[in-house]
């Protein structure tokens, strides 16, 4: 089961990764939007790399990826609050402005998710590896085009 939820959130990772080198946003506000986004899967990549094994565990380097998580998941709210004119690389749905306290409860869940991380151990970070992935796809399928 655990090694199924390091897959999802790696999958989760690949496929931002490759959503974000789309295109090139234009506005502001969907630039900051992808630099969060961005910040995420980065940082889950850090993560989900040492859970995975194909990077060896270092105590440091998990602990400041998930406060990176952390601080990034806890400005989503901000960076989406402007929705601005649609910049056509955008990658968010119209939805998120208008189920926006949905969306915030979805972007809540990430910051508990990463913020219940053990990271004192590969261990700890595969069992919560799960609960980031799992935030990271509820959000993505009602709001990421």
């Amino acid at each position: 089961m655990n090694f199924a939820r390091i897959v999802l959130a790696g999958a989760i990772v690949a496929v931002a990764g490759v959503a974000f080198a789309k295109g090139e946003r234009t506005e502001p506000e969907a630039k900051a939007r992808a630099e969060t986004m961005q910040t995420i899967a980065a940082q889950t990549k850090v993560l989900g790399d040492m859970a995975g094994g194909k990077v060896a565990f270092d105590a440091a380097a998990a602990e400041a990826a998930k406060a990176a998580l952390v601080a990034a998941a806890g400005n989503i709210p901000t960076a989406f609050e402007t929705q601005g004119a649609t910049d056509p690389a955008s990658e968010a749905k119209p939805d998120v402005w208008t189920n926006w306290d949905e969306f915030l409860a979805d972007a809540a869940a990430l910051k508990t998710a990463a913020e219940a991380v053990d990271v004192s151990s590969v261990d700890g970070i595969k069992a919560g590896m799960g609960g980031i992935g799992g935030a990271c796809k509820d959000c993505h399928t009602d709001f990421r085009m």
